[in-house]
């Protein structure tokens, strides 16, 4: 199996908070992330598929990138993610939550290949491998 990575970088904030909880459960399970902070994302979208024998090219990498852009950066690059994506109307905006986000934005518009997975990286030490497959029903986090 060939899988062909590309890698993105975006800056957003966002704020752990749980309507449901008090504010003193929210300090207690999310901390200091309850007040609102960012991150420099780095995001790897991974695909796979077969080898075009003539070109030599699992994927069409302007279009990948282009569909990226469109429908993750746009949307997450310089943005609050908590409070101006409306599918974090019911989720914590945590690396495993945008993770699966990004993955419904870009699978369904891929074409020449298939998403293998998503890597957002958080900080240096922070990561989340998505391999998609997981039920995103909302109240789900």
């Amino acid at each position: 199996m060939t899988v062909l990575h590309k890698v993105f970088r975006f800056c957003a904030a966002h704020r752990y908070h749980n309507p449901r909880m008090t504010e003193e459960e929210n300090q207690a399970v999310f901390g200091e992330d309850t007040r609102l902070h960012g991150h420099n994302y780095r995001l790897t979208v991974s695909v796979t598929g077969p080898v075009d024998p003539a070109t030599g090219f699992l994927a069409d990498l302007g279009r990948l990138k282009r569909i990226v852009e469109e429908r993750v950066l746009r949307q997450v690059d310089h943005r609050r993610i908590d409070t101006e994506i409306t599918w974090f109307d019911d989720r914590r905006p945590s690396t495993e939550n945008l993770a699966r986000w990004i993955w419904e934005q870009v699978d369904p518009e891929l074409r020449d290949c298939r998403l293998w997975r998503i890597r957002l990286q958080e900080t240096d030490s922070i990561y989340t491998d998505y391999f998609g497959g997981e039920s995103s029903a909302p109240g789900k986090s």
